[in-house]
């Protein structure tokens, strides 16, 4: 992958653990900036991690690193992030939309509050701070906006029994889809999605322990990948819905294996992909 990050600057939200942080110490090895924006501030018992840690693992990564205290559902917190990071680096380049919330319950099971929350952080948030980064990226030499959500299909095995997930995740696409068009030849607009479940503190507690975590690869796949699609042309690459191993092919990489937690396994399908892209990923009953 020729293509590069030094001295750009990124604002990655839910950037504390997992896929988020991946992706903010792949950019640090470039020597790029990350803001971090997160609420962990404290550890908690099941979710390891906290911006702080981040930001001293995208130190020592080789980028610079800004630990911001954020909770995407209020406006003035969003607003007041990206002051801080244009103050410090001087501007912001790219947008990672990586905070998701997740409750597979179905629609007797599920409190509505649950509900609201997974909508105010996926879809709302997601459209919060696009549609505050836009001032910011419209003056970068190639900006980005890269959202953590799948491809839209609308099979009703992706809608029961996860109804609420799938509409507040399916709302993050949506932001992909109709800004990619609105700000088609300004800003480049895309969503990536791993091909297999990926192995961080959420998939374990919510899918299966160590079992499916085994079964899963690692969150470098997705920031390998993200790291190839933000350092395209932005004029050319946009309105995409990417899975990780087709960008990598693109970048010519033909073997997943060192991506994998446990090489003896089968990697397991994600939600929302009907069927495997590479050899020896099976089918796992995700959605309906």
């Amino acid at each position: 992958m020729a293509g590069s990050l030094a001295g750009k600057t990124l604002l990655v939200t839910g950037a504390s653990r997992g896929i988020g942080l991946a992706i903010a110490e792949r950019a640090a090895r470039d020597g790029a900036n990350v803001a971090i924006v997160a609420k962990s501030v404290t550890e908690h018992p099941k979710l390891p991690g906290t911006i702080y840690t981040a930001a001293a693992a995208i130190e020592k990564a080789g980028g610079r690193a800004l630990a911001l205290p954020c909770d995407i559902r209020f406006d003035a917190q969003v607003e007041e992030a990206f002051d801080k990071t244009a103050a410090i680096f001087g501007g912001v380049d790219i947008l990672v939309n990586n905070a998701s919330a997740i409750d597979l319950r179905g629609v007797e099971a599920i409190e509505m509050k649950r509900f609201d929350l997974m909508h105010q952080i996926n879809a709302r948030g997601t459209f919060l701070c696009a549609k505050l980064a836009l001032p910011y990226l419209k003056k970068s030499a190639n900006p980005h906006i890269l959202t953590l959500s799948p491809p839209l299909d609308m099979s009703p095995r992706w809608f029961a029994p996860n109804l609420a997930y799938t509409m507040a995740k399916y709302g993050m696409s949506l932001v992909t889809l109709g800004l990619a068009r609105e700000l088609s030849g300004k800003v480049a607009v895309n969503s990536l999605w791993p091909e297999t479940a990926i192995a961080t503190a959420a998939v374990g507690n919510l899918l299966g322990g160590d079992a499916v975590l085994r079964r899963a690869r690692k969150p470098q796949i997705v920031a390998d990948a993200a790291h190839a699609i933000l350092t395209r042309a932005a004029s050319a690459c946009s309105g995409n819905f990417f899975i990780d191993v087709n960008v990598l092919a693109e970048e010519g990489v033909t073997d997943f294996s060192p991506y994998a937690v446990d090489p003896s396994q089968p990697a397991i399908l994600d939600f929302f992909l009907d069927a495997p892209i590479t050899a020896g990923v099976q089918k796992f009953p995700f959605g309906g």
